[in-house]
């Protein structure tokens, strides 16, 4: 067999063992609409669900992608699409007071932090969320960002935080649905509120639509990209899809004294989450031989 088919077949080995329940990351992949990949050790592969993620990992989202990522406290980052984001600094102290460190960069995009009741910390965050020139302190909150060409936002949902800029006085922002606006070439806005249509308008840009291709821990479809009996040909749509920013693998199947390979993209939510996938890989690849399963 051919080295990249084996290397097809141990990252969708790797991407089972990483969604262990058993691990303890600091930083894993959650959810991913594609196309999306992990910038590590300055290696680029597709995002692949359940990667433990590490100091220096920088992500990368394409068009109408969407990533949500869960840290070692509980908390939830999700990014929009067009997005450039780095993990920095993550750290878990136990040692009496347990606190969860990190700096998070929003390079680029849309980007959002959540602490959930549903995961009980019982321990201190100290997080570190940097724009482009905007650096927010976070210990517990709500807050959406984004880093364009030309400005930086910061919307504060529910919580606290404190803002730093070179140059001008620290920000605290304590009141909900309020938002700081600076231009790389300006000095910022006063803190004003945030009308509720704009706020659903910004959290739109970080939420996955319903039915829209999301791969998700814990999902059940599969979409099939290629069934044949060339490994040439399993290699050729494994790659092209890599490339692309899909998480695929190479599964092979022998019946009758045949070797047929299926080429795979795994964790789909829902069999519209499947066809959903199909069309968009059918228009921007030309992947023709496509279907969506439960096995």
């Amino acid at each position: 067999m051919g080295v990249r088919f084996i290397q097809g077949v141990l990252i969708a080995a790797l991407s089972s063992w990483a969604a262990s329940p058993a691990l303890a990351a600091l930083a894993e992949v959650e959810a991913v609409l594609a196309p999306a990949w992990l910038v590590r050790d300055g290696k680029r592969l597709p995002l692949g669900l359940g990667r433990e993620l590490k100091n220096g990992d920088q992500i990368l989202t394409g068009e109408a992608a969407r990533v949500r990522l869960r840290l070692a406290d509980g908390s939830t980052v999700k990014l929009g699409e067009h997005a450039r984001f780095t993990l920095d600094g993550m750290a878990q102290s136990r040692d009496g007071t347990r606190t969860f460190a990190a700096a998070l960069g929003v390079v680029e995009g849309a980007f959002r932090f959540t602490t959930s009741l549903l995961y009980k910390f019982a321990g201190q965050r100290d997080v570190r969320v940097t724009f482009a020139t905007v650096t927010a302190g976070i210990r517990g909150t709500d807050l959406w960002g984004k880093t364009t060409a030309d400005r930086e936002i910061v919307a504060l949902i529910e919580g606290k935080i404190t803002l730093t800029r070179p140059g001008d006085k620290a920000v605290t922002m304590t009141q909900p649905s309020t938002v700081y606006q600076t231009s790389r070439a300006a000095a910022a806005l006063p803190v004003s509120t945030l009308p509720p249509d704009v706020l659903a308008k910004y959290a739109a840009e970080t939420e996955m639509a319903t039915g829209a291709g999301e791969a998700r821990k814990g999902g059940t479809w599969r979409l099939y990209a290629a069934h044949t009996k060339s490994e040439k040909e399993a290699l050729a749509v494994y790659d092209k899809l890599q490339d692309a920013g899909y998480d695929a693998s190479i599964r092979p199947v022998t019946k009758d004294g045949h070797t047929e390979y299926a080429v795979r993209i795994v964790g789909l939510l829902t069999e519209a989450d499947g066809v959903a996938l199909a069309v968009k890989l059918r228009v921007q690849l030309g992947l023709q031989d496509v279907s969506v399963s439960l096995n």
